[in-house]
C-alpha cells in the first residue's frame, strides 16, 4: 500500500470522549475521524460534500499514531452561551485539553477509491498549504503538518513485533522496564450524518512517548527508503 508518515502538533487539543457530555474529556491520541476532518479543512471540502466523504476515508484509508511528547491533560473551564441569546447567564462547563500534543502519524491508502483525495492531501501537507486551518479537534486547537516521508505499507503480518505506536487491544504484550501504558477507546469510522459508530470503535493500547512496547499480533512493516517501521493500523 501507499503510504506517507506526518508530523502533527499543536499548543492545545481536544478529541471529545463521547460519553463525556457535561464536562467532555478527551481522548489521549488525535482520532481517525478527526484526522478525516483534517483532511478535508485542509483540502477546503465543504460540510456537505463532507458528509459523503467521511464514510468513504474511514473505509479507504488506514492509520497508525505514535506519540512525540508524553500526554498531558489540563482542565479548563468555560461558560457557555447560546446563539440567540448571548448575553443571558451562561452554565458553566469544563473541557479537559491536551497540553502540547505531538504525533507522528502514518496515513496507508488502501483502496484506490480514494487515490485523488490521498494524493491531493498528501502534496499540501508536502507544500504546506490549507484552505482551511487544521485544528486539533477544536477549533481554537490550531494544529501544524509537517511533512515527514513516502513510502509503502507491507501486506499485513502477524507476529511477535516492537513498536512505539498504539496497538489494538488483545495483542500479546511484553512489558520490558517501567514506564506508563495507555487505554483507548478510539473511534475509526463516521457515518454520512457525521456520527461515530459505535460498533466501530477499537480499543488500543500505547506506550508513553519516548517508549517501545513488544507485542505479538497484526501489523504491517513502512518502508521510504532509509527505515523501516513496524506498525498497527486501523
Amino acid at each position: 500500500m501507499k503510504g506517507f508518515q506526518l508530523e502533527i502538533k499543536g499548543n492545545w487539543g481536544h478529541f471529545k470522549r463521547p460519553e463525556t457530555n457535561n464536562n467532555p474529556l478527551s481522548h489521549d491520541l488525535i482520532t481517525k475521524t478527526a484526522l478525516i476532518g483534517t483532511i478535508g479543512a485542509v483540502l477546503g471540502v465543504e460540510r456537505q460534500e463532507m458528509k459523503s466523504l467521511f464514510p468513504q476515508l474511514s473505509e479507504d484509508l488506514l492509520y497508525g499514531v505514535q506519540l512525540l511528547h508524553p500526554v498531558k491533560k489540563i482542565s479548563w473551564g468555560f461558560t457557555s452561551h447560546t446563539a440567540i441569546n448571548p448575553t443571558a447567564a451562561g452554565t458553566p462547563k469544563y473541557f479537559e485539553f491536551l497540553r502540547e500534543p505531538a504525533f507522528a502519524v502514518w496515513i496507508a491508502l488502501q483502496n484506490e477509491r480514494s487515490k485523488k483525495l490521498y494524493d491531493s492531501f498528501l502534496d499540501a501537507v508536502k507544500n504546506e498549504n490549507a484552505e482551511y486551518p487544521p485544528i486539533l479537534g477544536w477549533h481554537n486547537c490550531l494544529a501544524e503538518l509537517t511533512f515527514v516521508s513516502s513510502g509503502e505499507f507491507s501486506d499485513e503480518k502477524n507476529g511477535e513485533f516492537k513498536t512505539g505506536g498504539f496497538v489494538v487491544a488483545g495483542y500479546k504484550p511484553k512489558i520490558e522496564g517501567e514506564f506508563r501504558i495507555g487505554f483507548d477507546k478510539m473511534p475509526t469510522y463516521q457515518n454520512d450524518d457525521f456520527w461515530n459508530l459505535p460498533d466501530k470503535y477499537v480499543n488500543i493500547i500505547y506506550p508513553d512517548y519516548p517508549h517501545e512496547i513488544t507485542v505479538e499480533g497484526k501489523y504491517y512493516v513502512y518502508s521510504d527508503g532509509k527505515i523501516t517501521k513496524k506498525l498497527c493500523l486501523i
